[in-house]
């Protein structure tokens, strides 16, 4: 069984209750496999990652095989605007953020099911140069942290990371320890080019952390908000509260 998003942003949940820890979320156009099925959620697995949890039976529609395999080999486009909206043949709105998954785009137009919906504003189809990650991540500016958030109102240092990449054309996992067994090892900070991830790890040695290397050793990550610090060799250092926050562990080039 198979499905899809067809809301803007949609809490994954680490156990089928209202009441349990979001630890993802699933954006409009983003399809996946439908693991278990139950009277009021569904366990599923995303296709662009892996990711698994549980989503309210009311927040997806289901997607035949056919149109599931189609979405894997076609092209990908995502929303280009911190926020736009898409209208149906009724001329119903339905917001949609930043990163946000155009399913059959063609001719600013897209599809779920017999549903079509117009589609008029900005959209990103990579792969783009390396030199647009910074620009990409730079959109994201001081939007608030959340955890398991991937959208413009609230995202995690991974969700920031692999949200940024993805808009760019290329393929992160998506938390942190995932994302550092991907990609080259970079030996020194000095070999760091921007568009590059620096991971950090806690005080025992778990990575809990990443961020996307910009010019003259700074860098951009999510840490209360997307904000940008200074990068040495001990970690990320706070221009705020001028300290030290997170403990360097690797540097890593993906492209």
């Amino acid at each position: 069984m198979f499905g899809i998003c067809n809301l803007s942003i949609v809490p994954l949940r680490l156990e089928p209750s209202d009441l349990s820890e979001m630890v993802n979320q699933v954006l409009f156009g983003e399809h996946f496999t439908v693991l278990e099925q139950g009277k009021k959620w569904s366990k599923i697995k995303l296709a662009f990652d892996g990711y698994e949890g549980y989503i309210d039976n009311k927040q997806y529609r289901e997607i035949a095989e056919t149109d599931f395999r189609e979405l894997e080999e076609s092209a990908k486009h995502y929303a280009g605007d911190l926020i736009d909206f898409i209208t149906d043949n009724s001329n119903r709105l339905t917001t949609i953020p930043l990163g946000a998954h155009l399913p059959f785009f063609k001719d600013n137009s897209i599809q779920i099911n017999q549903q079509r919906y117009t589609y008029e504003g900005k959209f990103n189809a990579g792969p783009l140069p390396k030199s647009d990650i910074v620009r990409i991540a730079y959109m994201f500016l001081n939007v608030p942290y959340l955890w398991g958030g991937k959208s413009p109102f609230g995202i995690d240092c991974s969700g920031f990371t692999q949200t940024v990449y993805k808009l760019c054309g290329y393929d992160l996992l998506r938390d942190a320890k995932q994302q550092a067994t991907q990609g080259e090892v970079l030996s020194f900070i000095e070999e760091s080019e921007p568009g590059d991830l620096a991971f950090f790890d806690n005080k025992d040695g778990v990575i809990t952390h990443v961020g996307i290397i910009m010019n003259d050793y700074n860098i951009i990550h999510a840490h209360g908000k997307v904000r940008i610090d200074k990068l040495d060799h001990s970690g990320i250092y706070n221009v705020d509260t001028q300290q030290h926050t997170h403990k360097l562990r690797v540097i890593k080039r993906f492209l």
